[in-house]
Parts: structure tokens; C-alpha cells; sequence
């Protein structure tokens, strides 16, 4: 059963909102997107400000997504965007919780990880990837993750979150964790189930690595976005990913978190 997300009354450990001079400054900014290749099949997305940029709107952060034939397809309403969620404190670890939404027992978002995604947000919506509407675990972090996206979204457009829907959904709770999904069955026919008729935008689902490996068979970074078609039995046509994503320490060997964070760090050379 799903219940309605009321954010007033989320149970996080950082309140995340625009202050009204930053909402003023965003409403009459002028953003601008720019959508370009970037080799072989990967693409990318970037933003800037005309004029002085108000604190805490700074996006620096690129999107990269691959292939680049995909971009033929983000633009459908019919689509879902099946997200892991963002950047984490791998220093903490979920321990035994009395409920989904027992906070001070996992792992949540770095505040690294906040600015990040936040920045997510924002391209989101300067690119038009802004999604109809939203579901997500219960769990902490996936909060956090819409959060943050809510709060880029709404510093370049203060109309950004008009019409969009928002559900928590325990059926997208940690997979074989406390208090979480026993199966993936529920999710896969969520995705088939969207045929965009329900909202103005792609379906966003935020959930968790085990729950989106187990369905897709793909391994995801944090804040990662799988493209997922469900005209097409739920194909997942492509990837959306921050250029500063990298493999985690848990999920990932060693020699893998290495290898990505010194190819990230050559990119943002090159840029």
C-alpha cells in the first residue's frame, strides 16, 4: 500500500529548503542547457547561469548519459526513471531499525551527496527531464534523494513541482533488508503499469541497489538513473549518471573505485 509523502513531516536528519531570497533570485535567473557528445557513444549535459549566480545554485555537476541514440527517447512521458539513491556516508552502516523511517539507524546522504544530487535537480529540469511523478522507499536516503532533487528543481524554476505527484512506497524498500521488500515483482509491474497518462513527465522511482540489480541485472552507481521503457517489457534503453559518480567501496572492488575516481578526475581536467 502507498502512502503520500508529506515533506513537513519527514523524519530527516537535515531539512532541506530554498530560503526566500534564493526562490526570488531563482524565479527571474535565465539558465541555459547544452547538450553534446562527448566520445563514442556517451553524451552529456551541462548548464549555466547568465549574471552572478546566487549562493548555493551553483551547478556544476554534468550529466553524462549513454548511448547517445537515447536522447531521441528522454523526452517521453511514457518512460520511467529508476534511480538509485545519491550519494551515502560510507562510513556509517543501516543497523537494526524499528521501522523504514528510523533514520538515526542508516546510512543516509553525505552532504556532498545532497549538493550533488540538488545539482541533479536542476539539470533535470533545464533539460526538461523533469518527471510527472514520483515514487520512493521509505528508506531515509531515498527521501533525501527527492529532497535534494526537489530543491535543484525548484532553484531554477519555483513552478517546477506543479502537477508532479509524490508517494513513499514500501514496496520499493530495501530488498531482504528489515523492514523491506521480499521480492522485486511489485517494482517490475509498477514500471509496467506507467504509461504516462498519470502525470506530465517520466515516472521517477527511487529505490535501492539490490532492488534495481535484482530486476535489471544491472549494477548502478549512487544517484544513478536507469532509462526503462515499459512499451518494450521494461528494456532499460540507457543510463543517465552525474560525470562525478563513481563505484562505491561496498558494491565495487577496490581496483574498480580506484579506476573510476582517477577517469572522473580526468575528466574534470579536460572540462
Amino acid at each position: 500500500m502507498r502512502t503520500a509523502l508529506v515533506t513537513q513531516a519527514m523524519a530527516l536528519a537535515v531539512a532541506m529548503t530554498a530560503s526566500p531570497a534564493t526562490a526570488q533570485d531563482a524565479e527571474t535567473s535565465e539558465w541555459k542547457g547544452t547538450v553534446a557528445p562527448v566520445s563514442g557513444f556517451t553524451g552529456q549535459m551541462s548548464m549555466t547561469m547568465e549574471g552572478e549566480i546566487p549562493d548555493g545554485m551553483a551547478v556544476e555537476e554534468v550529466v553524462r548519459f549513454e548511448p547517445w541514440q537515447v536522447l531521441n527517447d528522454l523526452f517521453r512521458d511514457d518512460l520511467v526513471f529508476l534511480m538509485r539513491s545519491g550519494p551515502s556516508d560510507w562510513t556509517a552502516r543501516d543497523q537494526s531499525m524499528n521501522g523504514a523511517q528510523d533514520c538515526g539507524n542508516q546510512r543516509l546522504l553525505s552532504s556532498t551527496g545532497e549538493d550533488r544530487i540538488r545539482q541533479f535537480g536542476a539539470q533535470m529540469v533545464v533539460h526538461e527531464l523533469r518527471p510527472g511523478a514520483v515514487l520512493m522507499s521509505e528508506w531515509c536516503r531515498a527521501q533525501q534523494t527527492y529532497l535534494a532533487l526537489e530543491t535543484g528543481m525548484l532553484g531554477v524554476d519555483m513552478k517546477a513541482l506543479d502537477g508532479m505527484t509524490t508517494q513513499l512506497d514500501p514496496t520499493l524498500n530495501l530488498l531482504n533488508a528489515p523492514h523491506g521488500a521480499s521480492d522485486v515483482a511489485a517494482l517490475q509491474q509498477t514500471i509496467l503499469d506507467w504509461d504516462g497518462s498519470d502525470g506530465d513527465g517520466p515516472l521517477l522511482i527511487i529505490t535501492h541497489f539490490d532492488n534495481i540489480a535484482a530486476l535489471t541485472r544491472f549494477n548502478v552507481y549512487e544517484g544513478e538513473v536507469l532509462i526503462v521503457d515499459p512499451t518494450r517489457d521494461g528494456r532499460v534503453l540507457g543510463y543517465l549518471r552525474l560525470g562525478s559518480a563513481t563505484p562505491d567501496p561496498i558494491r565495487y572492488s577496490q581496483e574498480a573505485v580506484d579506476y573510476a575516481q582517477a577517469q572522473a578526475a580526468l575528466a574534470e581536467t579536460r572540462q
